[in-house]
């Protein structure tokens, strides 16, 4: 409650911290701020008594203090990483998560979204398959969703993604400035995603006058390796790989091992994920380094906004990620075959 025995909005904890509302929602969220900032909005929203998820709206009509959480696979270490990020901003709001893994089938989708219905969530954050998100805007939630890592132009729900065409874009880049021609690339067929970051490779590929040569895969180790070591088999083999996720690139590292290709003299290898093991592995791997702390941070952000003012235009915030240069793709040899 405020000093005049009504209930606090995040208004009130601006005013009292001398900031803006867009400061006291990173702080909630547990955004990048200086610690005296952080402190004094901590400090103000003890004095004005908020709570971020207690707003008339949602008391009248229900809703319990829990975020929902929906990823497509949690054995992906990027969405592992979200997660715990979601999880840190939702603690430090005093609301609990619950969180389900879709593995990047739409009926599971489904399923889970009627269960947050169910659980009257206070909002979603979700990263769907391209067929959920092609119907997502035509399903009556009562509920605010923020949609991680994909989206789609015509959504309506606020989102958090990586600026997905300029990454890979980034990767093809390199890979022809190290002397790489023939450079494939495998892409998720599930996502929106995937989709995106073969746009960015296929567009730099054709710029600097290459063939582009890609194929679409479930998303899964295993039929990466198998991928590659039928693409390797064929007379214009490729030179180098681009994949667009860390668990293509673990499939793609175990094809080169079942072959005996070398990295990178056998064969160059690029991809996504800054993961801890893309260090030791061989002479290390080139990956792009999404800002997973970040995006999850936003997202929790994106959502609280939404609590607060439920009818304000859509914002679909798009991150950078960082290529991150190691042995995978030394430059190639001048008499390579």
């Amino acid at each position: 409650m405020n000093a005049s025995g009504k209930t606090a909005s995040i208004k009130d904890v601006a005013l009292a911290a001398g900031v803006s509302v867009a400061t006291v929602s990173r702080v909630l969220s547990n955004g990048p701020v200086s610690e005296a900032l952080r402190k004094r909005v901590e400090d103000a929203v003890r004095a004005t008594g908020y709570r971020p998820n207690l707003s008339a709206r949602r008391l009248r009509s229900q809703h319990s203090q829990t975020i929902g959480l929906v990823v497509s696979d949690i054995r992906n270490p990027f969405f592992t990483a979200v997660s715990r990020a979601v999880e840190d901003a939702a603690y430090r709001a005093g609301m609990r998560v619950i969180l389900c893994n879709s593995d990047e089938n739409p009926e599971r989708e489904e399923l889970y979204l009627r269960l947050m219905q169910e659980e009257r969530i206070t909002g979603l954050i979700f990263a769907p398959t391209r067929a959920t998100l092609d119907r997502l805007d035509t399903l009556d939630l009562d509920f605010p969703v923020v949609l991680i890592d994909r989206n789609a132009p015509t959504a309506r729900h606020d989102a958090v993604v990586l600026d997905n065409p300029r990454a890979a874009a980034m990767l093809v880049e390199h890979l022809h400035a190290q002397g790489y021609r023939r450079i494939a690339g495998l892409f998720g067929n599930t996502s929106t995603t995937g989709q995106e970051r073969y746009e960015g490779y296929r567009s730099a590929m054709s710029a600097r006058g290459l063939a582009p040569a890609a194929r679409f895969l479930a998303p899964h180790a295993d039929a990466a390796e198998a991928a590659v070591v039928d693409w390797m088999a064929e007379p214009d083999r490729p030179e180098a790989f681009i994949v667009s996720n860390s668990l293509f690139l673990m499939g793609v590292v175990k094809a080169a091992h079942r072959l005996k290709l070398s990295i990178p003299d056998g064969l160059a290898v690029a991809g996504f994920d800054n993961e801890p093991w893309t260090e030791l592995v061989g002479p290390g791997l080139t990956v792009i380094e999404q800002p997973v702390q970040d995006i999850g941070q936003s997202a929790m952000t994106l959502l609280f906004e939404r609590l607060e003012t439920p009818d304000r235009p859509r914002r679909r915030l798009i991150l950078g990620g960082t290529c991150i240069v190691r042995g995978s793709t030394a430059a190639r040899m001048a008499d390579a075959d």
